[in-house]
């Protein structure tokens, strides 16, 4: 049976990203940190991981992009998950009494105009969605709420106070599918997407230079991020999507792209979600 590690703990949206990647047979293998999915998977403990990688409210998952770039995992696959919101607290409770909303920074990113309505209340950070409900239900005081899953709240007993308090209802999050280097993605007929990091030499026009590795091969480059190198201030890592289909230059643009850059590293080609 494949076994899968997630961040957090049942009902999260991580875990929902597990079910939509490996089915709901696999083996889900709760942990507490995104370090702790890349070393499960490192280390055999699980065959696969899946993390958080961007949000289309909150933006890139940063800490996810770092430890790419410092782990040996190789990406496998996608797939986005819808994020809807409830509000959860204990029976009893209701909006007006509360003081605190617990849940995990992104997810408070995600909810602002709630706290903006609601000034008197306190968004308070904790490490998972889902574990933040289990433990506002928990505790049982009805001045405290959660912001998590309709799934989560089920999961806990909790009572659900507001739906969708989210700050806009096209709130998806991307998942990636991560494993050991030597487990090779199923590709298909279909596009591919590829990611990678690259590094340049500082000076003007690089980045042009290196990014027509792909499209002077009319290579679809769909994102691209740059990230602090820790050790050498104002210097700079490029992490980028690029998708392809069978039979595109893919290999030739990644060697123009070697050749222009400093250092490469490819994290895998997959199938676009």
């Amino acid at each position: 049976m494949d076994e899968i590690a997630y961040q957090g703990v049942p009902g999260a949206f991580s875990e929902e990203a597990a079910i939509a990647l490996r089915g709901e047979a696999a083996l889900r293998v709760p942990v507490a940190t995104f370090d702790e999915v890349c070393d499960a998977v490192a280390s055999g403990r699980t065959r696969f991981g899946v993390l958080p990688i961007e949000n289309t409210l909150a933006g890139s998952v940063q800490a996810v992009y770092d430890l790419l770039g410092r782990k040996d995992v190789r990406i496998l696959g996608e797939t986005t998950v819808r994020v809807s919101h409830v509000l959860v607290s204990v029976p009893g409770a209701t909006i007006d009494g509360l003081r605190r909303v617990l849940s995990h920074p992104i997810a408070l990113a995600q909810c602002e105009r709630f706290f903006r309505e609601h000034p008197a209340i306190e968004p308070v950070a904790a490490y998972n969605t889902a574990g933040a409900i289990a433990d506002v239900v928990a505790k049982g005081s009805v001045e405290e709420a959660a912001i998590g899953s309709r799934r989560a709240a089920q999961r806990y007993g909790g009572a659900v106070l507001a739906e969708d308090v989210e700050d806009h209802r096209e709130n998806w999050t991307r998942f990636l599918l991560v494993g050991r280097g030597d487990e090779a993605p199923s590709l298909g007929s279909g596009p591919r997407k590829t990611t990678l990091v690259f590094t340049l030499a500082h000076r003007p026009g690089s980045l042009c230079a290196a990014l027509r590795a792909f499209s002077d091969r009319a290579i679809d480059l769909t994102r691209i991020e740059s990230r602090p190198l820790p050790g050498r201030p104002f210097e700079y890592a490029f992490y980028a999507d690029v998708v392809s289909a069978p039979g595109d230059p893919l290999e030739a643009a990644l060697g123009a792209l070697a050749d222009a850059a400093h250092s490469l590293r490819v994290f895998g080609t997959y199938p676009c979600a």
